[in-house]
């Protein structure tokens, strides 16, 4: 990492001690940035030296994603989860809604009719409502097991992470990676730094004691 000087007889004076460790220092720190920096750019693979060279992420980035949709579907939601929280919801309240909306328009146009407009009351609709609600809460673990096989067959979480990450521009990418990790892909430059300075200072301690 740092540059290894000749042994000489005479003693390293303070310049030496100052210089040494501080390039091996700026060329630790740079390589570690340079590497970070190659973890995401180049986005399109360029020709550098006769080699081609791209980002770690633009050039694996669909393997990166069937990897976080197989984690994903495997270990981080699974169909029982997702059944999980559907118990969690306000079942009796959803259905009432979605019953208002629905029987709303059509209970309006019947209240035009002769006869049966005089039977829908407010609040005969209202108990026809609440009836309807109950009957399917009776069955609420059937309909549950029902969703729970309707997902089975029809949700494919690992291919559907896996496409939204095939999707990502890269950009996205490594703004989300970035988000997590910034700080220590920020370590990673730094350490290099300190580790080249070490070495520079090694290195003058050793020209030192051959001296």
């Amino acid at each position: 990492m740092a540059i290894l000087l000749p042994p000489t007889m005479a003693s390293p004076d303070l310049w030496t001690w100052i210089t040494i460790p501080a390039i091996g220092g700026l060329i630790g720190w740079s390589t570690n940035w340079l590497a970070v920096k190659m973890i995401f750019r180049p986005i399109k693979p360029r020709r550098f030296l006769g080699i081609r060279v791209q980002g770690l992420v633009a050039r694996r980035q669909q393997d990166l994603a069937q990897a976080i949709g197989r984690v994903v579907g495997t270990h981080l939601v699974e169909h029982k989860d997702v059944v999980k929280s559907l118990n969690k919801l306000d079942f009796t309240g959803i259905l009432a809604n979605v019953l208002d909306r629905g029987l709303g328009p059509k209970v309006q146009e019947l209240r035009g009719l002769p006869l049966i407009g005089g039977f829908l009351t407010e609040e005969r609709v209202r108990d026809i409502r609440n009836s309807i609600v109950d009957g399917i809460m009776k069955h609420k673990e059937a309909v549950i097991d029902e969703v729970e096989r309707g997902l089975a067959k029809g949700l494919d979480v690992p291919a559907l992470v896996e496409k939204k990450v095939a999707a990502f521009s890269v950009e996205k990418l490594e703004s989300l990676i970035l988000e997590v990790a910034a700080k220590e892909l920020r370590s990673i430059e730094v350490l290099g730094g300190v580790l080249g300075v070490l070495i520079g200072a090694l290195q003058v301690g050793f020209l030192y004691f051959r001296a």
